[in-house]
């Protein structure tokens, strides 16, 4: 696309458009979308840590080149989503975060037929530390992973 004004502005434009493009893929957009949903159940915040963020870096680098969805088995509590384009990191969250409407908080389960560990994962009120990783798959899809420290979802206990 051709910029049709002066040539500060065309530039100072596309430095705008190529910064919002990863707006939604730093620490704090993954903090945020996560302690959003975590404010809503009364369960304190997220921090980011480098340490879980560089596992969770390195397995993304690992599933560059199928995108497969297969859990890394390790220390920690674990979120991941695909998408067949450029899926954002608080699009993934905001994903996991649906599945709310599919957790009964009495009962302590999921709706018949339907997956809510991603939000209790989200919202677990042991998990203190956070780390995400994206990647973008030989596939062209997007591989995202996020890892909770201490993990969650245990059997028989609730997450809040």
């Amino acid at each position: 696309m051709l910029c049709k004004l002066p040539l500060a502005l065309c530039f100072l434009l596309g430095r705008a458009l190529i910064f919002s493009s990863y707006a939604q893929d730093t620490p704090h957009d993954y903090l945020n979308a996560h302690n959003q949903a975590r404010i809503h159940v009364g369960v304190g915040p997220l921090t980011w840590d480098d340490k879980v963020a560089a596992y969770a870096q390195n397995y993304a680098n690992q599933r560059i080149s199928d995108c497969n969805l297969v859990h890394s088995g390790g220390p920690y509590g674990e979120n991941l989503a695909w998408g067949s384009g450029d899926l954002s990191g608080t699009d993934a969250v905001k994903m996991w975060v649906d599945e709310k409407a599919y957790y009964d908080y009495n009962s302590n389960s999921c709706a018949p037929g339907q997956m809510c560990g991603h939000y209790t994962q989200v919202v677990w009120r042991d998990s203190v530390r956070l780390g995400c990783a994206k990647v973008t798959c030989n596939s062209g899809g997007t591989f995202i992973g996020c890892n909770y420290d201490p993990p969650g979802n245990y059997i028989g206990q609730r997450p809040y």
